[in-house]
């Protein structure tokens, strides 16, 4: 799977509101071009599953990682960035930034294209907010499933929507660029989902809003590997590492859900002994304190 984080894109004022979407509960008959998306990502899925890859186990005694390893890994996918911010699909220069995730509590909500049956809907709400309570947990931080005052917009819609996700952007993030508009609204087909993370405008690495798309067009597993994997990107973990393993930070598909790897970044990342605007080397001596503290227990 081919998930994309833009996190940070650029400040951005004017925060909306979230807001329930009025479509009907039962959806209209798909388009053939959206007909065919849906048929493409079944194949795909049950390919990766042919293969064994989309594991849902969360890691195990085939996956050891030394603490070592979840330091190094943790430095890779939390200050370094796959896409150069603010340039679309533009590759990162490569350098290390500086610690970014969120200072303020996050309120998340799911809104739905008219694609989106009612049935779909409710299974969606069930798994993200189950996984939302889960992130709360792990990071010790604010995050919850809300309908208004939303601040990270998870948009589950699919080709048949381009004109709905289209409003929806520019209401939500008005001061986005229309390269960013466009990435969301024609994905190429490889991109399965995608999340943009916007900077408070005072603080360039304190995020205070993230819109999330997932397809509508994909199927159970591939669906909820990207709420997954684009939530907790959303959060701060910007970057995908080769290395990473057992974990979703990593192109190569072995595993679809959030890992116990994956669980101790998340819990690093928002631990208080680390601070928003920290460099690498600032930041590397309590990096590898709490890798012995989250990891060390296995050797």
């Amino acid at each position: 799977m081919f998930g994309l984080s833009l996190v940070a894109l650029a400040a951005c004022d004017g925060l909306s509101p979230g807001r329930g979407t009025t479509a009907p509960v039962t959806a209209p008959p798909p388009s053939g071009e959206s007909a065919a998306l849906k048929t493409y990502y079944a194949e795909v899925q049950r390919d990766l599953l042919a293969r064994g890859l989309l594991r849902t186990d969360g890691g195990g005694p085939d996956t050891p990682y030394t603490p070592d390893m979840l330091a190094r890994n943790f430095e890779q996918i939390a200050f370094y960035d796959e896409y150069a911010r603010g340039q679309g699909l533009r590759k990162s220069s490569g350098g290390a930034g500086q610690l970014r995730r969120w200072t303020g509590p996050v309120r998340l909500s799911l809104e739905f294209g008219k694609s989106v049956p009612g049935t779909q809907r409710s299974k969606d709400e069930s798994d993200v907010g189950g996984f939302v309570t889960r992130l709360g947990g792990l990071t010790d931080h604010p995050i919850s499933m809300t309908r208004s005052r939303t601040n990270f917009h998870v948009l589950v819609m699919g080709k048949d929507d381009s004109a709905q996700l289209e409003s929806r952007l520019r209401q939500i993030i008005p001061g986005a660029n229309n390269s960013t508009i466009r990435l969301f609204t024609n994905p190429p087909r490889d991109i399965h989902c995608l999340v943009a993370a916007f900077s408070d405008t005072d603080n360039d690495n304190s995020y205070r809003q993230a819109v999330a798309l997932v397809r509508a067009e994909h199927p159970d597993l591939l669906r909820k590997s990207c709420f997954h994997e684009e939530i907790a990107q959303g959060l701060g973990l910007a970057n995908d590492s080769p290395d990473a393993r057992p974990s979703i930070f990593n192109d190569d598909d072995e595993f679809a859900l959030l890992t116990t790897h994956d669980e101790a970044l998340l819990s690093m990342l928002y631990d208080p002994r680390l601070a928003v605007g920290m460099t690498l080397d600032e930041a590397r001596p309590v990096i590898h304190l709490m890798a012995r503290e989250k990891a060390g227990r296995l050797y």
